[in-house]
């Protein structure tokens, strides 16, 4: 697209021409993977830019922690910029300098980084059988409970467990 075009576009759209030729190169730089994760997020031209500066498997990193956590402001990419270890950085041969922070600091914000995503992804993994088991219990009680026998034999034996029972039920009829 040349110029004028973006001149024409920009004056048809109200829009400001930098900001759509940013736009227009919004994803040069960012690796496939993480365009794909955060396809469907609101991430900022500046969260792009952050993005930029990491090598693409910290991008995928990064893309999948602001995923996780459903957080992708410019200030959480600032800070996963901060916690990125320098031989991920693209230009790795400047070391990074953050107002404010001691090299030291930054170490250990990278240390501290990278055992948050350790213990992010073990959740993630975990997380689908969590979930499956409390799904498929409230299933087979609802089962269960669909049988005039069974909330017979409830009521005269274990009338306590009725009640829980019930309310178990109800909710499952919401999930489903």
């Amino acid at each position: 697209m040349t110029d004028e075009n973006f001149v024409t576009l920009a004056s048809a759209l109200n829009v400001n021409i930098k900001t759509l030729k940013q736009k227009r190169q919004l994803l040069d730089g960012i690796c496939d993977e993480a365009a794909e994760l955060l396809k469907d997020k609101q991430v900022a031209l500046t969260g792009f830019q952050i993005l930029k500066k990491m090598k693409p498997i910290r991008q995928i990193e990064a893309a999948q922690l602001m995923v996780a956590i459903n957080r992708s402001t410019i200030n959480y990419a600032r800070s996963l910029l901060a916690a990125t270890p320098e031989r991920q950085l693209v230009s790795a041969a400047t070391p990074k300098k953050i107002k404010g922070i001691l090299r030291e600091q930054l170490e250990l914000m990278e240390r501290e980084s990278a055992n948050l995503e350790r213990e992010v992804r073990l959740v993630e993994d975990s997380y689908g059988a969590d979930h499956l088991d409390p799904v498929l219990t409230r299933g087979y009680i609802a089962k269960l409970m669909r049988s005039d026998q069974i909330t017979r034999y409830l009521s005269l034996h274990h009338e306590a467990f009725l009640p829980a029972f019930k309310k178990i039920t109800e909710n499952e009829a919401f999930t489903s």
